[in-house]
């Protein structure tokens, strides 16, 4: 999966994305971002999202709009018209290759939706049918993939977190010292069913007394143990190619993101093209710094990047990131909207803050308060002191 292109679908009016080892996308809210990675995912596991809806019997018919309305939500089946055009690696996607009876295939695209706290509201996720017909596809799979993960695919025990074997020491200490402060996560059964508490100070803490943050970043946790660790027969991490992280940061303090990122970095090494969508300055400092040194010929150019984490050139952590700036690369596409309401999207990759065009300088806006507010201190400053 290289290059992905869209025209006149819902406000995207022209997409064009060149597809790194990470691909970051911006844009402010309701640009489109999540219908266009939601189209991708239909487009790359069509057969497999076809067969998930047969077998809970949600698409009888298998009427093209019943399939868009269960995919998208409840309505949403005219946001894929006559003019619109899909295009993966240069084979054309039209709305009848939407299969009418679908190939016993493999998910390949692991999807991590933005409104994935709601998965896990009440401390369990929630099965493939509880939700109601607006709730999107990539929500109801995401949630019975946790559901079905945590009742059969984290082995003995009840522990959630801190657990040994799916995530590496360095990631496990970096998530508990900048989420969790030394509580131990387990499941508890209530009522036949397994819920999340938190154990800490002699307290038994349910779900929903958590701070917001905690709770935002458990399901977005146990993603990530889905995608790593031993393998497990709920979840064929290995048939998996690529994986979608919508706004990682929901929640967290800059402290946590950049503990995501370095979840982010061992899902690349691993072999995992991502593909995620922020508002985060964080993640774009980040690609910034990533791609200046990249850039560089500099022995020390390592080092530069394990004093940007605060790790030892020692460490597990360190050893991680070796090779990274040789062989992964990182692109950055902004949903810019135009004048007339529609979508397109640019590449702002270079993140050139120098760059005269303002898109790119102020990586598509999300710099644009820090820069203005710099600029109006520094002119009030200057005519303060005259």
């Amino acid at each position: 999966m290289k290059h992905f292109q869209v025209k006149n679908f819902g406000p995207l009016e022209a997409v064009d994305l060149q597809f790194g080892d990470l691909t970051i996308v911006v844009g402010a809210q309701a640009s489109g971002k999540s219908l266009c990675l939601e189209l991708l995912k239909l487009i790359v596991d069509r057969n497999h999202i076809i067969n998930t809806l047969d077998r809970y019997n949600y698409i009888w018919g298998h009427n093209t709009e019943k399939i868009l309305d269960v995919f998208f939500g409840e309505g949403m089946n005219g946001i894929w018209t006559d003019e619109t055009r899909a295009t993966l690696d240069e084979t054309p996607f039209l709305r009848t290759h939407i299969p009418k009876k679908a190939e016993d295939k493999d998910e390949t695209l692991f999807y991590i939706p933005a409104q994935r706290i709601l998965s896990i509201s009440d401390g369990r996720p929630k099965n493939f049918m509880e939700f109601d017909n607006s709730s999107p596809y990539i929500l109801r799979s995401f949630s019975e993939t946790l559901r079905l993960f945590m009742q059969n695919g984290m082995g003995k025990g009840d522990t959630v977190f801190p657990l040994k074997n799916r995530l590496k020491g360095f990631l496990r200490h970096s998530f508990n010292q900048s989420i969790f402060h030394d509580g131990k996560i387990v499941m508890v059964e209530m009522a036949g069913q397994k819920k999340l508490r938190m154990n800490i100070d002699r307290l038994n803490i349910p779900f929903m007394s958590w701070s917001a943050g905690q709770k935002e970043f458990m399901p977005l946790l146990l993603a990530f143990y889905c995608l790593s660790g031993p393998p497990s027969k709920v979840v064929k991490r290995d048939k998996y190619k690529y994986v979608v992280l919508e706004e990682p940061e929901m929640g967290l303090h800059p402290q946590a993101i950049v503990s995501i990122i370095l979840q982010i970095i061992e899902l690349m090494q691993s072999g995992y093209k991502i593909i995620l969508s922020t508002h985060s300055p964080v993640l774009l400092e980040f690609a910034w710094a990533y791609n200046i040194l990249q850039a560089e010929q500099n022995a020390d150019r390592y080092k530069a990047l394990h004093r940007i984490f605060g790790i030892r050139e020692d460490t597990s952590v360190s050893n991680m990131m070796n090779g990274l700036l040789e062989h992964k690369s990182i692109r950055t596409y902004y949903f810019c909207r135009q004048p007339n309401g529609k979508v397109v999207s640019q590449d702002i990759s270079t993140l050139d803050v120098e760059n005269i065009d303002e898109n790119i300088a102020e990586w598509g806006g999300i710099s644009e308060f820090s820069s203005k507010v710099s600029d109006i201190i520094s002119q009030y400053i200057a005519f303060s002191h005259e």
